[in-house]
């Protein structure tokens, strides 16, 4: 992908952005009226699995084709595991950390993991090295986390 390509893909990563910011506050009121942020994350995980599920329906597709669920290999099956943490424990930092600290502390540990990952190529993302680059965006990002965190 050339350098178009990739620019015209940013603005879709930074509505990720919004919209994760965001899920966190609104799932912080859900926790808030239910007094529990399990319970919270359940009602966010089940809204967003019917939400899903209607449109793998209108989609069309078959539903597991055959062989499928047999060739997925072991570690992706944690997917959902990996959702239902990071959601809970949004919910549960949100309202002690505040929302800027929240999502600066969120990218910071994407982007210590993003360069192990791409670096080696695991979990499927395309081998890229890690650049001097690279490496001084990750410590601008880190940099910025004890910027915004100081009182």
């Amino acid at each position: 992908m050339g350098n178009l390509g990739m620019y015209l893909l940013l603005p879709l990563s930074v509505l990720i952005g919004i919209s994760l910011a965001s899920q966190a506050g609104v799932n912080s009121q859900l926790r808030l009226a239910l007094s529990n942020p399990i319970q919270a994350a359940f009602i966010s995980f089940l809204v967003g699995t019917i939400i899903l599920g209607i449109i793998a329906f209108f989609q069309g597709d078959a539903w597991f084709k055959s062989g499928a669920l047999a060739s997925i290999p072991w570690w992706a099956w944690i997917g959902g595991l990996l959702g239902a943490f990071n959601i809970t424990m949004s919910i549960f930092l949100a309202p002690k950390l505040g929302a800027v600290v929240l999502a600066i502390s969120v990218v910071c540990g994407q982007m210590i993991a993003s360069l192990a990952l791409d670096h080696n190529g695991w979990l499927g993302f395309p081998k890229i090295e890690i650049s001097a680059n690279r490496i001084i965006g990750a410590i601008f990002v880190v940099v910025g986390l004890f910027l915004v965190a100081k009182k």
